[in-house]
């Protein structure tokens, strides 16, 4: 949002520019002058920045979004201490069709600032206050000099009382406007990761598992490893929700859940398809054997008793396992490899842990 609108910045900055120039040369006044090249200064390099944001492309790296900020900050800030400046030269130049332009124009730049950087509260503050705050104290300091017109004392410290009114409005604003826009941006992330996490177990479902696969499989061919696709299923574990209900069955794939997540390294992936079918990506796999180490761990951990509700339960788990790219670098395929190969091992004796071979591979082909 810092970096989406230039055309308030070109705007604020030529009407800026023109007053100063415009009244510097009625009122003979070098000051103004040279107002007017440093508005013109900074506004081509807020624009410049902008520029140089955008032909950037996609900046992931936060430390160089902390950079691209601390650039846009500055330039705010450059441009509130021009606005505030000429204030107070054209309230002290008690020229009233000038002042109300030059009062104009801050509440212009802050409006602007207001909806464009309230996601930056600090920016935005200290811009909105350093424009401000010095042209509040002009209107009240000059409300004390001596003037024939009437109501002069009066009607500047109204308007000194006006500015700073709006000013605490627009204070208040930005907190609302930040508040909401955490939580729009909060429940924008909840979704995403309910759209991608399962909701029992909070294990990544099959779309976060695609997009993890598809990750590892690249860096796998870069590396020249592998990546192994374990495809498990429970054994016993319909006998206990029978037995015992589902709540207890929910409370089980629970602690399945942790006990596979605790077995695994951070870079692996854990993944619950549905019921109590689950799916473990080992990456970064030099040959076959390391596959078949987890998948033996993985059995003899699941294997072990559960305690729920004060009840001991106990399941086994068959595995079936599938490499990529060995047998391809496709998603779907690879888990109708595993998926065939976890039928055997359940056929052949349940906790059990098989690699797929041909057979399954033909069979992982004819289904497709």
């Amino acid at each position: 949002m810092l970096f989406s609108m230039w055309i308030p910045i070109f705007g604020l900055g030529i009407v800026f520019v023109g007053i100063c120039v415009l009244v510097g040369r009625e009122l003979d006044t070098p000051f103004l002058l040279a107002l007017a090249g440093l508005g013109a200064i900074t506004t081509f390099l807020r624009l410049a920045i902008i520029r140089a944001y955008f032909r950037a492309g996609p900046i992931g790296d936060f430390d160089a979004l902390r950079r691209w900020e601390r650039r846009y900050a500055i330039g705010n800030y450059a441009s509130a201490i021009l606005l505030a400046l000429l204030n107070v030269v054209a309230i002290s130049a008690h020229y009233p069709l000038l002042h109300l332009i030059t009062v104009s124009l801050v509440f212009s730049f802050g409006a602007g600032i207001v909806s464009r950087t309230s996601v930056r509260p600090k920016i935005c503050v200290i811009s909105l206050l350093i424009a401000t705050i010095p042209t509040i104290a002009a209107l009240a300091l000059h409300a004390f000099d001596a003037h024939a017109i009437p109501l002069h004392a009066e009607l500047f410290l109204v308007e000194a009382f006006i500015v700073t009114m709006i000013t605490a409005l627009s204070l208040q604003t930005v907190v609302h406007l930040y508040r909401s826009a955490v939580e729009h941006h909060t429940a924008q992330h909840d979704m995403a990761k309910l759209a991608r996490t399962d909701a029992l177990t909070g294990l990544s479902n099959r779309l976060l598992l695609r997009e993890q696969f598809q990750l590892h499989t690249a860096m796998a061919l870069r590396a020249k490893n592998q990546v192994a696709l374990h495809f498990l299923d429970l054994d016993g574990f319909k006998a206990v929700n029978d037995r015992y209900g589902h709540p207890a069955g929910d409370a089980l794939l629970e602690q399945v859940a942790r006990r596979l997540e605790g077995m695994v390294r951070i870079e692996d992936v854990v993944s619950r398809l549905g019921g109590d079918e689950f799916i473990v990506l080992q990456v970064g796999l030099r040959d076959d054997t390391e596959a078949e180490l987890l998948a033996r761990r993985i059995i003899r951990e699941i294997s072990k008793p559960y305690l729920v509700d004060d009840v001991s339960m106990s399941i086994s788990v068959s595995v079936g396992i599938a490499t990529a790219p060995k047998l391809g670098v496709e998603l779907e395929r690879l888990l109708a490899c595993a998926d065939a190969a976890l039928y055997r091992a359940k056929t052949g004796g349940k906790a059990r842990a098989l690699f797929c071979v041909e057979a399954d591979a033909a069979i992982a082909d004819m289904a497709a």
